[in-house]
């Protein structure tokens, strides 16, 4: 067996967590709960890419789970590590492919004038999950932003994100003929 990988270190069963770089913070860092919920992210990102979707999707779904863990690999490296990420975080072109992909979607949407209540098939519910964990990653990023010196674009593609994760709930409900549920205030 010899140098097997382990899953298991117990270097965190102190209550810290090792960055790209050698150091070790604790594990209730906001460091880590950004990059854990982009983690979370990326995991509801793959369950939705586990239904039947359309190929041009999958590929959206796949270019944004790589760019989850770019952004990551960002937030999880001390000064040290970032030598490794420095090339790392979401491009311009992928922000302008979620643009494209919500653009091209809502050509065929009925036009918006009310707020929807998160539902639909179970896809689409997936979808408004995994927007609201979005966001969630946003908040806690922007909390840690000038800390980290994270790349321009990747707030802007998380930003993206959620509202390409709304439409793509839209688009999921239109295309298996379901209602929307709109919220009516009263």
């Amino acid at each position: 067996m010899g140098d097997q990988f382990k899953i298991y270190t117990k270097t965190g069963d102190d209550g810290t967590t090792g960055l790209f770089g050698g150091s070790r913070i604790k594990k209730d860092d906001i460091r880590l709960e950004a990059y854990g919920t982009l983690d979370e992210l990326n995991s509801y990102i793959g369950l939705i890419r586990s239904f039947d979707l359309e190929d041009y999707v999958i590929q959206l779904l796949i270019m944004i789970q790589e760019n989850m863990f770019s952004l990551s690999a960002i937030l999880a490296s001390d000064n040290k590590g970032k030598q490794i990420t420095v090339d790392m975080g979401c491009s311009e072109e992928d922000t302008l492919k979620l643009e494209k992909a919500i653009d091209l979607f809502e050509k065929d949407l009925p036009e918006l004038k009310n707020f929807i209540l998160p539902g639909g098939n179970q896809l689409a519910a997936h979808c408004h999950i995994a927007r609201t964990v979005c966001r969630r990653a946003e908040r806690r990023i922007i909390q840690i932003k000038e800390a980290i010196d994270l790349p321009d674009n990747s707030l802007k593609f998380i930003n993206r994100l959620s509202d390409f994760l709304f439409v793509l709930a839209r688009k999921i409900t239109h295309d298996n003929n379901e209602k929307e549920t709109f919220w009516i205030s009263k």
